[in-house]
Parts: C-alpha cells; structure tokens; sequence
C-alpha cells in the first residue's frame, strides 16, 4: 500500500540525479554581471568574488559533475556556499546602487541606473532560482534518494500528474521560471511555496525585486525622460 502511494504521488518519485551544469552555468551568467558592474556597485578587488566562486566551482564540476544520493557534506556545504557569496554581493550592489542613487551631488546617469538596476534584477533572478534549487526537498542529492521529505513547492505537475511524464520531478529550469515569475509579479503565479522557508526566500526575493524596479529603474527611466 505504501509503495502504490509513493508512485501516486507526483512528488514521491526520486530524480534520477540531477546534473550540476546548469546551475554552473547560471552562476558563471551572475559572475560575468557582476564583473560588468561598475567599480562603485563591487566591493574590494573585482577578482575577489570571481576568485571565490570559481576556487569552489571548478572542484565541485571535476569531482562530481553530477548530484547523487548520498554526497558528502562538503559538496553540500561548497554548494551552498557558492549561491550565498553569490547572494551578499548582489545585495551588497543593490545597497550601493540605492547609496548612489541618494547621495546628494550624484552625477548619476540615467543609463548608468538602468544598467546597473537591470544586471542585479537578473542576478538575483539566478541566484533565488540556486537557492530554491539546492533546497527544495532537501536538495538535488536528497531528490535523487528513494526516500525523500515532502515538496516545498507546489508546481502544477504534481497537482495534475496526468498531463505530465509519469514521476516527474522539477530540473533546474522549473527553479528558474519559478524565480524569473516571482521576480517579476512580486508575487508566486502558477508554483506556490509550501513550507516557511520557502515563502521567506519568495518574499525576501520579491521585495529586492521591488526595490530594483520600484525605486532604481523608475528613477532612471525619470532621468533618461528628462
């Protein structure tokens, strides 16, 4: 009885692991906007958070290119570390682009705040769509065991199993349409958050996209029209 409600349930079938590639990518993406940014949006040397990101990537990519069942604590931790460095820096810009929008005397340009709103708005797009990734359900490792804890979202697959693949399971993509959506309504749309932690990262996300947008961009469009 208990396995014929495992395979039920659209959430209860393991991945069958999940590559490490795409949230690569999308890291190595937030890296190279950051390095765009201008010198007054960075904080230290520009190769301190690049150096960083990468002296912790390139070992994860070598060792294990794949996430599995079972992984050493390590990989957790080096993983977790990369999205939260990403995620100091991007807010740590946003607070300098808010500083320099303020300061009084600021030559700041109309294009100068547009760009500057428009690669953090992206990054933090990436780096919630990490987040929501590595810790749904416990994260990729834990996904791909037989046994795993309940969803912390809801995606419409698993209230519909019958219009998806049989057992399916969220790839790093769905993460990011789930962030790219929130980022944009300030709201959830089609995937709702389940346990608290996941709201808070939904409501953390969706108000530093409402600063961006709301305040930064809005005040560059206003410049740019003047």
């Amino acid at each position: 009885m208990a396995a014929k409600s495992k395979k039920a349930a659209a959430w209860g079938a393991p991945a069958k692991g999940e590559p490490r590639w795409p949230a690569t990518i999308a890291v190595v993406i937030a890296l190279l906007l950051y390095m765009t940014l201008p010198e007054r949006l960075t904080l230290g040397p520009l190769w301190l958070i690049p150096g960083l990101e990468l002296a912790l990537i390139i070992p994860l990519m070598i060792v294990a290119p794949r996430r599995y069942a079972g992984e050493p604590n390590w990989e957790r931790l080096a993983a977790i570390a990369i999205i939260a460095i990403i995620n100091a820096a991007n807010f740590l810009s946003l607070v300098l682009l808010l500083k320099f929008l303020v300061m009084r005397g600021s030559r700041a340009t109309g294009e100068q705040l547009l760009l500057g709103a428009v690669q953090i708005w992206v990054t933090n797009v990436i780096v919630f769509a990490l987040w929501y990734w590595e810790l749904d359900r416990g994260g990729p490792d834990e996904r791909s065991s037989d046994v795993h804890r309940q969803p912390d979202f809801l995606f419409p697959q698993m209230v519909t199993p019958g219009c998806t693949v049989p057992a399916w399971s969220p790839s790093f993509f769905d993460y990011v349409y789930v962030s790219f959506t929130n980022a944009t309504a300030f709201s959830p749309t089609d995937t709702m958050p389940l346990t608290p932690w996941a709201k808070a990262l939904m409501a953390v996300q969706a108000f530093a996209s409402l600063v961006t947008v709301a305040l930064v961009a809005a005040r560059a469009v206003n410049i740019l029209g003047s």
